[in-house]
């Protein structure tokens, strides 16, 4: 590499941010391949012993399959936890306090909500971001900013919609979720749904929508088509369309979110009841 083609700091750094290296662990940087503090102490020879086989026996196998079973078993908890919140305010203490979900380890805080309970349309993305981790609230970086345009290109805003997503604490680096993490949350945004029962669902984004519509499709083939979201009280409307992160790096696609909109706008004056 010449110096010409050597990167900037500046470059670096948007590097390492574009990677997920968006925080340090200590003030200084730290050479441990030479800290010698690190190094492993000199030990005594140690005396061969004649290999022994150890048969399997009946008792090891259990322990191996309740490893095995450990994300079945979260995932029935969070089934039977979130079937029995009473409201949003129990569903967001009950996320506080489970445990289930490795992510909630490594996130700063738990992202649950924004906007209005009450909402005639819920949105729903994939999982929160760097800046959402650091807020506590669903889509306020820069693709929080185009979703904020888009539904006021409808009419709407914050006050008039319900904002969440499937995961509620970041991924570390922001990697996608992995299937078990995405099925042990799954309980709690279907009883979020449940509990705001909108009007209209808007699922943001392929994650989202192959979760909450069960469908293998792709986006390109599901935006803009009507599915019925089944609470099992209730069926309601769900219209999949892009989610604004994809939106921000082909913008090309707008027009096709758009026209989303649009027949989002359609459905929810058709759904208007008089009291409205």
């Amino acid at each position: 590499m010449t110096p010409e083609s050597a990167p900037t700091v500046q470059q670096l750094l948007a590097f390492y941010l574009e990677s997920g290296v968006d925080c340090a662990l200590t003030d200084e940087p730290v050479n441990r391949l030479s800290d010698p503090e690190i190094m492993p102490a000199a030990r005594e020879p140690a005396q061969v012993q004649p290999v022994r086989t150890i048969p399997a026996t009946p008792a090891a196998i259990p322990a191996a399959r309740a490893e095995a079973a450990a994300p079945e078993a979260a995932i029935q908890s969070a089934r039977e936890a979130a079937r029995i919140a009473p409201s949003l305010e129990a569903l967001r203490a009950l996320l506080e306090t489970f445990d289930g979900c490795a992510l909630k380890s490594t996130a700063t805080r738990l992202v649950f909500a924004d906007g209005n309970p009450q909402a005639r349309i819920m949105f729903v993305g994939e999982a929160p971001g760097r800046e959402e981790d650091i807020e506590g609230l669903p889509f306020v970086g820069r693709s929080g900013k185009l979703l904020d345009r888009m539904i006021a290109a409808i009419g709407l805003d914050r006050s008039s919609a319900y904002i969440a997503n499937v995961i509620p604490w970041r991924p570390p680096g922001n990697r996608t979720p992995t299937p078990q993490e995405t099925q042990i949350c799954l309980p709690f945004i279907q009883r979020q749904i449940e509990l705001v029962n909108p009007d209209v669902l808007v699922t943001l984004g392929n994650p989202s929508t192959q979760t909450l519509l069960s469908t293998r499709e792709g986006i390109m083939k599901t935006r803009g088509r009507w599915f019925d979201y089944d609470t099992g009280t209730r069926k309601i409307r769900a219209l999949a369309t892009f989610h604004p992160a994809y939106l921000l790096r082909s913008p090309s696609y707008k027009k096709m979110a758009w026209l989303d909109l649009r027949s989002i706008a359609k459905a929810l004056e058709q759904t208007k009841t008089p009291s409205s």
